[in-house]
C-alpha cells in the first residue's frame, strides 16, 4: 500500500493523536500541545482539522481543544456533556453524543465506546461534572479501523470491542498511575485481540512508568508493539 492509499496515524505524546485518511480527513484526539512537555515542538498540525474526539474532560486531553478548534475550524466530538462544556467555551462546531452511539464524521464513522475512567473539567470556577470517559473506534471507509482507548483501565467489556469492531489498530495507554501499565494492557491485547499496538500516555511525567518494550514482553506473539516517538507517524 501507498502512503497515498493509507491511513497515517502521528503520535503527538500523552495521548494526543493525528489521524488522517487517504482522502482527506483529519482527526485530531485529545489534543493537548501548549503544556505537554513531551509535544514534538517541530511538528506543524495541518491547517486543516476537520474534527476533534475527545475522551473525557481532564486538562491532559482537552486543555487546547478550543485554540485548536477555533484556530483549525474544527468540529468537536465528545460525550453530550462535555460537547456542551466546550461549546460554553467559544466553540462554534460541536457533536455531543454517548456510549454506543455512531456518527460519520467524513469517510471515518466513529464510535464511541466504553472507558474506565473518572472525567471532571476544571477552569476557573472549579471541577465541572462533563459526562464519563469514553473511547473510540474510527472505522475507515475502505481502510482500516482504529481503536483509542482513552484513559482507562482493562475491563472484560473489551471483548466486546472486538467481537463488535475487530480494531487491527489499538491506540492503548501503558504509563500505570492513572491508567493501565504493560500488565494490564497485555490484557487488553488478549480481549481486543489487534494486529498492532500503538501505545500512548507513558513517558509525559514521571509516574507514568510503562514502556513500550515491557508491554512487547508480555502480549502473545504474533501482535506488534510500536517503539514510537513523539511526532512518529504510522500508516495503515
Amino acid at each position: 500500500m501507498s502512503t497515498s492509499d493509507a491511513t497515517r496515524i502521528t503520535w503527538l505524546g500523552h495521548a494526543t493523536v493525528l489521524v488522517q485518511t487517504a482522502k482527506g480527513t483529519n482527526i485530531l484526539i485529545d489534543p493537548f500541545i501548549a503544556h505537554n512537555p513531551k509535544y514534538p515542538q517541530s511538528f506543524q498540525l495541518p491547517a486543516k482539522i476537520h474534527y476533534i474526539l475527545l475522551t473525557h474532560g481532564h486538562g491532559d486531553h482537552i486543555s487546547d481543544a478550543v485554540p485548536v478548534a477555533q484556530k483549525h475550524g474544527s468540529t468537536v466530538v465528545a460525550v453530550y456533556e462535555l460537547a456542551d462544556f466546550i461549546a460554553g467555551k467559544g466553540v462554534e462546531g460541536t457533536i455531543g453524543m454517548n456510549l454506543g452511539g455512531t456518527v460519520e464524521l467524513g469517510d471515518v464513522a466513529a464510535t464511541m465506546v466504553d472507558a474506565k475512567h473518572s472525567s471532571g473539567a476544571e477552569d476557573e470556577k472549579g471541577v465541572h461534572y462533563v459526562g464519563v470517559a469514553a473511547g473510540f473506534v474510527l472505522e475507515v471507509a475502505g481502510g482500516p479501523v482504529l481503536y483509542h482507548a482513552g484513559d482507562t483501565c482493562v475491563f472484560g467489556d473489551m471483548q466486546l470491542i472486538r467481537d463488535l469492531y475487530k480494531p487491527e489498530v489499538a491506540m492503548l495507554p501503558i504509563g500505570g498511575f492513572y491508567t493501565m501499565g504493560p500488565k494490564e494492557a497485555a490484557l487488553a491485547c488478549r480481549l481486543l485481540a489487534p494486529k498492532v499496538v500503538l501505545p500512548i500516555h507513558w513517558g509525559t511525567f514521571p509516574p507514568l512508568k510503562g514502556t513500550p518494550d515491557e508491554l512487547g514482553a508480555l502480549v502473545e506473539p504474533g501482535v506488534k508493539v510500536l517503539r514510537w516517538q513523539p511526532g512518529d507517524e504510522y500508516t495503515v
